[in-house]
């Protein structure tokens, strides 16, 4: 069977599936349902309902909470206007148009979310030194961090703010030192952010480390009692 006869049956067999949900409809229902079916995953507010069938709101009221007990349609959040009801069919899932995009939930921006997206690049950036929007997409995948999978444009999306938020730079390759694993001219990050925690002051190279605020720094000598090689805390500092 080619993709064309594929489709074209399931066509068939959505029409036939659509004809015999209309038979178990009263005359008002199958209006009504057929209107909102029609508008896909963009949905319609019920006050074009009315409009366009013509039907007073006692009947329209009665008729959606019918075939929302049958489970034909639902009622949906629309970013653009909240407090208005908007229904689709049950088989379509919402336009981005009308959810606001993957940055929301339940017609609401998820800033939990949006916030841990920024914490977990930063510190990704942050350990690699170094980190292309293609290395950072891989890896959270990879590495099963979030509970959804994350997009090439949400990536985007996050490393534009972080860039502007100041905790990271936009960089072009130049392929010598941190840049050797990244061919030159591709667009790249660095960490301005001290320990690649977000909000918190840029410091200088000394006071990113334990020694620029340690009280034993003058005491501290490469084969003394007090040096780097015994110093737990320069260790953990390594370590991440």
């Amino acid at each position: 069977m080619t993709h064309l006869q594929g489709s074209s049956s399931s066509l068939k067999r959505k029409r036939q599936d659509l004809a015999i949900v209309s038979e178990s409809l009263t005359d008002a229902e199958r209006v009504l349902y057929n209107l909102i079916h029609s508008k896909k995953d963009m949905g319609i507010w019920t006050g074009d309902m009315k409009r366009e069938t013509n039907l007073p709101d006692s009947i329209v009221k009665k008729c959606l909470k019918l075939l929302q007990s049958k489970n034909l349609i639902k009622d949906v959040v629309n970013i653009q206007n909240k407090g208005r009801k908007h229904y689709m069919a049950a088989e379509f899932e919402p336009s981005k148009e009308i959810t606001g995009g993957d940055w929301y939930n339940q017609g609401r921006l998820d800033t939990e979310f949006i916030n841990l997206v920024k914490d977990v690049c930063l510190k990704y950036i942050f350990r690699q030194k170094v980190a292309t929007r293609d290395g950072v997409l891989e890896w959270s995948r990879k590495s099963g961090v979030f509970r959804v999978e994350v997009t090439t444009q949400q990536i985007d999306e996050i490393l534009r703010a972080l860039v502007l938020d100041d905790d990271i730079v936009e960089v072009k390759s130049t392929g010598f030192g941190d840049f050797s694993s990244v061919p030159v001219g591709r667009i790249c990050y660095i960490c301005k952010s001290k320990g690649g925690i977000r909000g918190e002051q840029k410091s200088g190279a000394m006071a990113s480390i334990p020694c620029g605020v340690c009280p034993r720094i003058n005491s501290c000598t490469p084969d003394g009692i007090i040096s780097p090689r015994t110093c737990v805390y320069y260790q953990k500092w390594l370590d991440f």
